[in-house]
């Protein structure tokens, strides 16, 4: 238990302070933490780097991702698929082989056995098989009830069971979005055009300034805090208020006058921020063994 301070020693209640730091001590118990800024990507940042994208690449669910970061994932997917591909083939053909063999020892069987029958035509004399009697007696024996033939050892090799090749599956060719698990094609990849803050005082690097892009209608600073979309003819990176009380009235691209329909506004998802609102599943469970008293 917790050590008391002074004076407190008579204390019959068990605080939340102090079950919270025994549960911390000791490992059990649930814990709960607030996720600090630095634990949450970025929205203009990778979602499989986690780090600011250099060619940024949308998928149709509004995944940002680096376009050689993804390329490289999709690559090593397809090579994965064609090494299981060749082992299952291989697997396929071993079957077909041995399907092959046990067809021809099964044919083989019947024509010894028609030419033994063919041998033995002209003798009148029925061969009689030799069946085992079981022992009348009490005693267990291994050469009764058929057992001659097996050896009483379990621990000898040939009556050992012997490890059996697990089966392979075919494998999926589809290749699947790391993040929302969905079909994932290069050509559905679009690419995406942040426009960038102009501010001639701040000479920081984009990596080290804190506000690096901007909506390219209203020029609103984007953050994690600000819900964005892309508009998919052009990549163009704006905010959500932007396409309520701007786009969506006429449905016309503000910078290209090109028509717009829904499909083409793809909303972009971002990381969290302390309000509980921003995002849905920001939920990590951790399995701790239980304290029961």
């Amino acid at each position: 238990m917790t050590r008391h301070a002074r004076n407190c020693t008579a204390g019959a209640v068990y605080t939340y302070h102090e079950k919270k730091k025994d549960a911390a001590n000791s490992g059990f118990g649930t814990t709960s933490r607030r996720i600090g800024k630095d634990s949450v990507k970025s929205f203009d940042c990778c979602s499989l780097t986690l780090q600011p994208c250099r060619n940024p690449v949308i998928t149709k669910d509004g995944y940002l991702f680096d376009k050689e970061a993804i390329l490289t994932y999709i690559i090593s997917k397809k090579n994965e698929y064609s090494r299981k591909m060749k082992e299952y083939e291989k697997q396929v053909k071993q079957d077909e082989e041995e399907e092959t063999a046990k067809a021809n020892a099964e044919q083989q069987k019947k024509l010894d056995k028609f030419i033994s029958t063919e041998k033995n035509i002209v003798s009148n004399k029925a061969v009689i098989p030799s069946v085992e009697q079981p022992s009348t007696s009490g005693a267990i024996s291994n050469v009764s009830l058929g057992k001659r033939k097996e050896l009483p050892s379990f621990w000898v090799p040939s009556q050992t069971p012997a490890a059996k090749i697990s089966r392979i599956e075919k494998p999926d060719s589809k290749i699947y979005c790391p993040v929302s698990n969905k079909p994932l094609k290069a050509k559905d990849l679009i690419e995406v055009k942040f426009t960038l803050v102009k501010d001639p005082a701040d000479k920081k690097s984009l990596i080290a300034k804190e506000n690096r892009y901007m909506c390219a209608v209203t020029h609103d600073i984007l953050s994690n805090s600000v819900p964005c979309a892309v508009l998919k003819p052009t990549g163009d990176v704006v905010t959500l208020e932007c396409i309520e009380k701007i786009i969506k009235k006429d449905m016309i691209h503000p910078l290209t006058n090109e028509k717009l329909s829904e499909s083409d506004i793809i909303p972009l998802q971002r990381g969290g921020t302390g309000f509980a609102t921003t995002n849905e599943k920001l939920e990590a469970k951790e399995q701790k063994p239980c304290l029961q008293v």
